[in-house]
């Protein structure tokens, strides 16, 4: 089916982008901007349920509590967890919190000296940095699994890195940087092969296409709710219960616990032994708007026109007239092991039109710059004049910038 980009009829439903007409916001994958109808259930939340849930017995207090169950009942329906299963679904503040969760609660449950923890190359820090610390602080070694020329991991690298010492993989189901979708249901059955849990960082998959917990046979999976319509500050972690009952709280404090004494607390059941203190209630409330926003819509004609939009972005880049400036990398993919073909985050400099489309000549990502008198030059091409023109260029045209390593292109 033909889609007509130009006629949107989904910009009506977001305010900001009603009061700018002539905004095209491509900044969706840091955080969408919010509907009509989750800002108004923000509001209503707090015009008409306004009280802290699980706090009181009076009418207010349990609307508000019973508008965090109905929210979890339909994320874990959302995600293909089951509504059943709707105790499951733990809050937090986004995806970061919900992985370091995990790697101050679970990894220790299971992490010994010599175990070995997987994650790609492609995480975004979130989830990264708190595997590098969970590792030191169990002597755990943190293993890589690195792309090949497409983007894509391979069979070989996921059956080379994924052997007996490996307790946990925690990936990326849609990378934010390369835009793939990782075969995680396929790193989920090798782990599980060797004993070990997979945990899935749905930060960049929960908005675009379908997700089935059950089906991709994860441990744990993780997502916020601002990427997908949703308020700031509201993220969600959903694990297998026994591995969530086994696991000792992240925070302490109120509505935690079940007693308390003196010297010991008895912790409360799942989920909320994981959120301590008052929730952010009408953000969780707002994020149930969002999923019903995204339902009535369809997550299918959402594919279908993030296609047809690919489809016009290729074909008008096509009709550009390029130079050699405009064909220099603007965007640059940084890998610690960078393979033969490079691999290119395409980017805009929209105040200076300017577009990369074929880099391949102007060498390898990852490549050091060195600065002479006249610009900047790629190592081992000091004596090409070409790079040092470009560089200079790019510095007077304010995308680039000198810094102690060397050529930074923005």
């Amino acid at each position: 089916m033909s889609i007509d980009i130009a006629a949107n009829p989904y910009k009506k439903d977001f305010p900001l982008l009603v009061k700018h007409p002539d905004l095209a916001f491509l900044d969706s994958a840091a955080t969408a901007q919010r509907p009509e109808v989750v800002l108004a259930a923000e509001r209503e939340f707090y015009e008409t349920m306004n009280a802290n849930p699980l706090r009181g017995l009076y009418e207010l207090s349990i609307r508000a509590t019973e508008s965090i169950g109905n929210a979890r009942k339909h994320i874990a329906a959302f995600i293909g967890a089951g509504v059943e299963n709707y105790r499951d679904i733990v809050f937090t503040r986004n995806t970061s919190e919900s992985l370091n969760l995990l790697a101050y609660s679970f990894a220790p449950t299971v992490l010994e000296e010599g175990d070995e923890v997987c994650i790609t190359i492609m995480e975004h820090h979130s989830n990264m940095i708190p595997w590098q610390q969970a590792c030191k602080r169990t002597g755990a070694k943190l293993v890589y699994l690195y792309c090949d020329e497409n983007g894509q991991i391979s069979e070989e690298e996921m059956q080379k890195k994924i052997g007996p010492k490996t307790k946990i993989v925690s990936a990326v189901h849609v990378s934010n940087v390369l835009g793939v979708e990782n075969p995680v249901k396929r790193l989920a059955d090798l782990v599980h092969a060797q004993g070990g849990y997979m945990i899935v960082d749905g930060a960049q998959s929960v908005p675009h296409i379908k997700v089935d917990v059950k089906d991709l046979d994860c441990d744990f999976f993780a997502f916020s709710g601002h990427k997908i319509f949703g308020p700031m500050g509201i993220g969600v972690l959903w694990g297998r219960h026994e591995l969530l009952d086994a696991m000792p709280p992240f925070l302490t404090g109120g509505e935690m616990i079940e007693s308390v004494s003196e010297q010991d607390a008895v912790w409360s059941e799942v989920p909320e032994k994981f959120e301590a203190g008052t929730q952010d209630a009408a953000g969780i409330y707002a994020t149930d708007a969002a999923l019903t926003y995204v339902e009535q819509i369809g997550l299918d004609k959402m594919e279908e026109r993030e296609a047809a939009l690919m489809a016009y972005l290729a074909k008008r880049m096509e009709s550009f007239d390029y130079n050699e400036y405009d064909q220099f990398l603007i965007g640059i993919t940084k890998l610690e092991n960078p393979t033969e073909k490079d691999l290119i985050n395409l980017t805009f400099n929209l105040d200076h039109f300017t577009l990369c489309k074929d880099v391949s000549s102007y060498g390898k990502i990852g490549r050091e710059y060195v600065l002479n008198t006249e610009g900047a030059v790629p190592a081992n091409d000091e004596d090409d004049p070409k790079y040092a023109a470009i560089g200079k260029d790019l510095i007077d045209r304010g995308l680039a910038q000198i810094t102690a390593k060397g050529l930074l292109i923005y």
